[in-house]
């Protein structure tokens, strides 16, 4: 099993070269994330989140791999950018702006603010910079403050169907591992157990093992369509954050758990008759609303292969290692790019690119090389531990 090697060459010979190439915006400063199959940039407009899941993934590599200077200015300049547009005069962070920093879309999306925050923590530790840190823990603790109504005057439900969304305590069980370096100690540990109680507990159900998108405010199910999505991909992404947390706390039941709702995510995604993972289902098998929901999404696979090498470093589960192989099969016969680099993000059903972009609105420089490092440091982990 050489598995590492795989993985670490795609990183850093084929998807990194691909972005630092294309993506940087050497006149107004951040990146460009419109790329088409050949890294063109088609459109200019700046999608906040995606500035800051690029600048915490050069920041990041910057820690933990190598200091390489080019990595760190490649983060500067997304940290500068952000710090100079990215919010209003509350704090929130728009969605979108203009290649400039001119504001297009209003912050009714939390995550902005999210990803903001892991840009600043990881950039702050690279930098030494407390006032970067300060930041940091500035916009967590805003975060913290609109998660009841992450959307606030933008929300455009009318109240009587309020649900509870799953992607919230999914992204504060990682989001706070992140600023760890920047908080109390104790706030870390006491949003690790409301989010582990969230995830593993009221979006996890007990009867099928599957975790759904949106529960009723007293954790009961729904009968909408809302209430009824899986989104298998989310799952598996949030199983390999339990991992991680288990690991940390030595919690061998959590690992355990988190390692049969990653068979249960798989067992109920898979397209049995074309391959792959479904982008989402309904859980009792009605027709989802989503048009798109039988697409094969790069995110989704690479997540579930994250998910996959962690539970089998930790369990060394041999149905877990089976679904491994499909999964890496079936992914990396199908998404990567050999002629122009990069993975294609969405393919039909059949596995054949539906839209050849590189990057976009929603996809850009993160889940890719994220589950790339990722796999390369589990692999190599568990080859380590092969050899000795």
């Amino acid at each position: 099993m050489k598995y590492s090697k795989t993985y670490k060459n795609a990183l850093f010979d084929d998807v990194l070269p691909f972005w630092e190439t294309h993506s940087l915006d050497t006149e107004n400063g951040g990146y460009f994330t419109c790329l088409d199959r050949k890294g063109r940039v088609y459109d200019e407009d700046k999608f906040v989140w995606l500035q800051g899941r690029q600048a915490w993934l050069f920041s990041m590599l910057y820690n933990t791999v190598e200091k390489r200077s080019d990595w760190l200015e490649m983060a500067k300049t997304g940290i500068d950018f952000l710090e100079k547009y990215g919010r209003d005069t509350q704090g929130n962070f728009y969605f979108s702006l203009t290649c400039d920093g001119r504001p297009l879309v209003q912050p009714y999306n939390i995550f902005s603010d999210c990803f903001a925050a892991m840009a600043f923590s990881q950039y702050a530790r690279a930098t030494g910079n407390q006032e970067v840190g300060n930041m940091a823990r500035l916009i967590y603790t805003n975060i913290l403050s609109r998660k009841e109504t992450p959307k606030g005057s933008y929300e455009k439900s009318t109240g009587n169907r309020p649900l509870k969304g799953f992607a919230l305590p999914m992204i504060l069980s990682n989001l706070v591992l992140e600023l760890e370096h920047v908080l109390d100690s104790k706030e870390v540990e006491k949003t690790i157990d409301i989010c582990v109680d969230e995830v593993m507990r009221v979006f996890l159900r007990e009867d099928s093992n599957l975790i759904y998108e949106y529960v009723n405010p007293d954790g009961s199910l729904n009968n909408s369509f809302e209430g009824r999505l899986i989104n298998p991909g989310h799952g598996l992404e949030a199983m390999w954050f339990m991992m991680d947390i288990g690991v940390r706390r030595n919690d061998l039941g959590l690992i355990q758990k988190a390692k049969q709702t990653i068979l249960s995510l798989l067992d109920f995604g898979w397209d049995q008759q074309y391959g792959g993972i479904f982008y989402f289902k309904d859980a009792v098998g009605h027709p989802p609303q989503q048009l798109e929901h039988d697409q094969k999404l790069w995110w989704v696979h690479l997540e579930a292969l994250v998910a996959l090498v962690k539970a089998y470093e930790q369990t060394g589960c041999d149905k877990i290692w089976q679904w491994y192989e499909k999964v890496h099969e079936y992914a990396w016969s199908h998404f990567p790019d050999p002629e122009n680099g990069e993975w294609f993000g969405y393919l039909n059903r059949q596995g054949e690119p539906h839209i050849t972009l590189k990057g976009g609105k929603w996809k850009g420089c993160f889940h890719v090389p994220r589950a790339l490092y990722q796999c390369w440091k589990t692999f190599e982990r568990i080859e380590n531990k092969e050899n000795k």
